[in-house]
């Protein structure tokens, strides 16, 4: 089974959604079979590669609320994250452009990595207060699951993986997708946000039964005598 999930690093929600299809799939009798591909998205292309602003502040701006406001707001994801085991430090994750991280995410899955580059740039930008808009974290962040930090640095000053991850974005697009977390299962079942844990457990068994349905045979009628049943087998008679 195909799982593509589109998400952004810089976005609780997606944060949230992996927790949670996680333990879905790990409750998954075919959890094994499973193929999932991380797609880039971007919340706010035109973010600055770095800035010294919090989201509290940025939650404040963008939505015209007193700072008071923000950090209540923030919290009550925050405590929804909690709940998934996750620790979200709004106070100090600092806004900051994303692509970058997208494009070592994409390199990452030609390496066999990129879950893990996923999961360390999460739990880098929520619960850290890492810059993902820096280059030299991000290349430390990305050697500390196994990519070669030269090979990475090489990406980040050129334009390797611009391209994989614009047909990403442009690709949401087409399909129609307008918020993430998206979830594409098989290519046929879409799943939007962070849905509870149950409802991707049910997505996953309904999407493999019908991928692999249940052979339905039809019997054709004949003697009952020349079979065996139970322990009991038919006796013959002259």
């Amino acid at each position: 089974m195909k799982v593509d999930i589109f998400s952004d690093v810089a976005c609780p929600w997606c944060y949230i959604g992996k927790r949670r299809f996680e333990s879905a799939l790990d409750a998954f009798p075919q959890k094994d079979q499973v193929e999932i591909t991380w797609h880039s998205y971007q919340l706010d292309p035109s973010a600055p590669k770095t800035s010294e602003m919090t989201l509290n502040e940025v939650l404040s701006k963008k939505y015209g609320m007193d700072i008071q406001q923000a950090v209540a707001a923030n919290d009550r994801v925050s405590t929804l994250a909690a709940g998934e085991g996750l620790e979200y430090r709004m106070d100090i994750a600092r806004y900051g452009n994303t692509f970058d991280a997208h494009r070592l995410i994409q390199l990452a899955g030609e390496r066999g990595l990129q879950d893990e580059v996923e999961e360390r740039f999460f739990r880098a930008y929520f619960s850290e207060g890492e810059a993902l808009g820096d280059h030299e974290t991000l290349v430390r962040l990305v050697s500390e699951v196994g990519i070669d930090p030269e090979e990475a640095r090489a990406v980040l000053a050129g334009n390797e993986y611009t391209d994989a991850v614009n047909d990403d974005i442009q690709n949401a697009r087409e399909i129609g997708i307008q918020g993430v977390p998206f979830f594409i299962l098989d290519e046929k079942y879409g799943i939007s946000g962070a849905q509870p844990t149950d409802l991707f457990k049910q997505a996953l068994d309904q999407v493999w039964a019908e991928s692999h349905p249940k052979m339905k045979i039809t019997t054709i009628a004949g003697n009952d005598d020349v079979a065996c049943e139970g322990d009991s087998c038919a006796i013959p008679q002259k």
